[in-house]
């Protein structure tokens, strides 16, 4: 983070590029208020799940595929397999999409902070970015999903689980018959 930080300020220190590809010479002040606001913003939170989207999306087909053809059994031993493979992917791919992110961030994110908002608003994000209550309303929401997603479940499981059931049915079937022959 520390290397990324030095990285935009010389970027952002040198200059943003405007729409029309000219540079544009970004005031001192401004450029560290673009500074922290790319601080706090967590690209790399941003560039994980970049990444990490598609993973869960192959995940997600793998197990529809493994609950319809392969024997109850092997099951489990197949999703540890695959859940491991993600895992080697992410662990493998994550440094390279982060540096990516890390790189770009400057000639791509950071001038349009410095032409889209003026030092006041950029001040006004940085607030909002540090403030302790946004803190305090993100470390509840894990514990918010868990509970209202507990709820919900437990309240449409009657309706939605038979219909859950029904359209894995139909999916695995459709697969059975694009495999065969």
């Amino acid at each position: 983070m520390f290397k990324s930080a030095i990285a935009i300020t010389l970027i952002v220190a040198a200059g943003a590029v405007s729409a029309a590809g000219t540079p544009k010479a970004i005031p001192p002040a401004k450029q560290e208020l673009v500074q922290r606001v790319l601080q706090l913003w967590q690209v790399d939170a941003l560039a994980q799940s970049m990444l990490q989207d598609p993973v869960t999306d192959a995940v997600g087909q793998a197990r529809a595929v493994i609950q319809g053809r392969v024997p109850t059994e092997r099951r489990d031993a197949a999703m540890r397999d695959v859940a491991a493979e993600a895992k080697k992917f992410l662990d493998e791919n994550s440094p390279v999409v982060r540096a990516s992110a890390q790189k770009l961030v400057p000639t791509t994110v950071a001038p349009m902070l410095a032409e889209q908002f003026t030092e006041d608003e950029l001040r006004q994000i940085i607030a909002i970015l540090e403030s302790p209550v946004k803190k305090k309303f993100e470390a509840l929401v894990p514990d918010m999903q868990k509970a209202l997603g507990e709820k919900v479940a437990a309240d449409s499981r009657p309706t939605i689980d038979p219909k859950l059931n029904q359209f894995r049915e139909r999916i695995s079937a459709r697969l059975r018959t694009a495999i065969t022959p």
